[in-house]
């Protein structure tokens, strides 16, 4: 047990962790979602990609049995620590971190429950109205929300025929956003 919890094994899973989620990362900062898509480059505008980013990989190990379970929690453990280290960042204090982690908290799951809804269905519409809803609620009329499900109806596909063994290991692709 000493060994497992301190050696090799345990330094192997950080590795593999730390590898998914900076590709999870990469994939929400896609310039393109900011200067052509017109997803607002603020702080709660990359938290709504992150959050997009994680829910595709979540939606991609549903199902799946054995590391690929505990890797999609050790996984959504490790996007709300970074949730909370950027809190943290823009200088919000101790008192005010729980309140806001549980709002965003809120925010993910009911997200996620919406894309979840609308790609079962294979309802790009809805995906792209629950997109708008959340990404720019300000805009009234989202041009660019079509643009966003159609990437997030591909990365889903992308996502289900990478084996969960090479994601498990510490690989997960993402397309490459494209201007339409």
């Amino acid at each position: 047990m000493f060994q497992r919890l301190f050696g090799r094994e345990r330094h192997a899973n950080r590795a593999i962790t730390e590898a998914l989620y900076a590709q999870i990362v990469a994939a929400a900062r896609q310039t393109i979602f900011y200067s052509d898509w017109n997803v607002p480059d603020t702080p709660l505008g990359r938290f709504e990609m992150l959050s997009l980013h994680m829910f595709l990989f979540q939606h991609r190990l549903r199902g799946e049995s054995g590391a690929a379970t505990e890797l999609a929690q050790v996984l959504i453990d490790e996007f709300f620590l970074d949730v909370e280290h950027s809190l943290r960042e823009l200088g919000i204090g101790d008192v005010g971190v729980p309140k806001r982690m549980k709002k965003l908290a809120k925010m993910f799951y009911g997200r996620t429950a919406a894309y979840d809804d609308a790609l079962e269905r294979d309802d790009r519409e809805a995906l792209a109205s629950a997109l708008a809803r959340n990404v720019r609620p300000d805009a009234g009329a989202w041009q660019q929300a079509p643009l966003l499900a159609a990437y997030v109806a591909d990365a889903s596909r992308q996502l289900a025929a990478q084996p969960a063994e090479s994601i498990a290991s510490g690989t997960v692709v993402f397309p490459v956003a494209r201007a339409a």
